[in-house]
């Protein structure tokens, strides 16, 4: 398990470098000067010219790249371009909020699709199982910041129940949760349905039938254990997706996470900021699969041993006979 581990953190190096290339090189070739947004539009072309000297904005891009990387190793994301704020400082600081929205995301997604699933599954070509499928096809096919912006209107503007926007009390995290957990949860309880219905056809489940088990049991300590693999696999990929992929709901309810912190430094062409929030995402997002492939040996241990490095052992050696 530890050499598996270690083989995909060093995995993780050409990702993080790969996406942190393409985007350095697209924020370099899109239109407007950083030099000129910093000074305004009253700056002389000589104050320009010096900022982008400062900034080492007269560099080819590859050389940019390079003294970035460089720094990053040595644990220095640069200052903002904008605020003039360490980049490190800035975005560790949004990160509390951004979690903390992704992970009520995640329980909400727990708490509605297993049951759900399981109960689709139970309940197979029923009624409850018709609605709840139909229910999370319209959910998954509906966009987050659709569906954030639909219930502000009806929550916040008609019925006045919830705010709007902002961070001032625990409400405001209502309607940002819901709107990111819709489509996940949607996923995962068709998910959860259609690993239960395969689960219970099996073998070792008509075995435990035959011999008189009761179905609760079954279905406690067979079925429901064995169908939770590829479920913590979508949980995990949900989980991680919310981290970085709550780029439109913070920006529709104005949640100062490290998702808005992107957008805001995107418009501004702040390229320290932006590559600071791209790494940061993208290494949460590896160590968040990582936990995921671990937590497959807790519930199949069929995929710890695979994990498991076996010590070589080498056969006896057979005596020789004296001549």
């Amino acid at each position: 398990m530890l050499r598996y581990v270690c083989k995909r953190l060093v995995m993780l190096v050409p990702i993080i470098l790969g996406i942190t290339f393409i985007v350095f090189f697209i924020l370099s070739l899109t239109p407007g000067d950083p030099a000129r947004m910093i000074l305004g539009a009253n700056a002389t072309p000589e104050q320009v010219a010096a900022m982008r000297a400062q900034m080492g904005l007269d560099d080819p891009v590859i050389l940019r790249y390079i003294k970035y990387i460089g720094g990053a190793l040595r644990g220095d994301f640069g200052t903002s371009w904008s605020t003039r704020d360490r980049v490190f400082t800035m975005v560790f600081g949004r990160f509390p909020y951004t979690f903390r929205l992704a992970f009520l995301s995640m329980l909400l997604t727990v708490a509605l699709s297993i049951p759900l699933g399981i109960y689709s599954a139970v309940r197979k070509g029923g009624f409850g199982d018709n609605a709840t499928m139909v229910l999370s096809m319209v959910m998954a096919a509906t966009p987050k910041f659709w569906l954030g912006i639909l219930m502000m209107l009806v929550f916040s503007v008609w019925l006045r129940w919830l705010p709007t926007s902002g961070l001032s009390s625990w409400k405001n995290y209502i309607m940002p949760t819901i709107a990111m957990s819709a489509a996940s949860t949607a996923i995962n309880t068709r998910i959860v349905r259609a690993s239960v219905l395969d689960v219970i056809r099996q073998d070792f489940i008509r075995t435990a039938r035959a011999k008189g088990a009761r179905e609760s049991v079954i279905f406690r300590k067979h079925a429901l254990r064995n169908a939770m693999l590829p479920v913590v696999t979508v949980l995990g990929m949900s989980f991680a997706g919310s981290l970085g992929g709550s780029v439109l709901i913070e920006n529709v309810f104005s949640i100062p996470g490290v998702g808005l912190l992107m957008i805001e430094r995107v418009r501004q062409k702040d390229i320290p900021a932006v590559l600071a929030c791209v790494i940061f995402i993208a290494v949460v997002f590896a160590v968040v699969n990582l936990i995921t492939d671990i937590l497959y040996s807790f519930i199949d241990p069929r995929i710890k041993a695979q994990y498991t490095r076996r010590s070589a052992k080498k056969p006896p050696k057979e005596a020789t006979a004296a001549p």
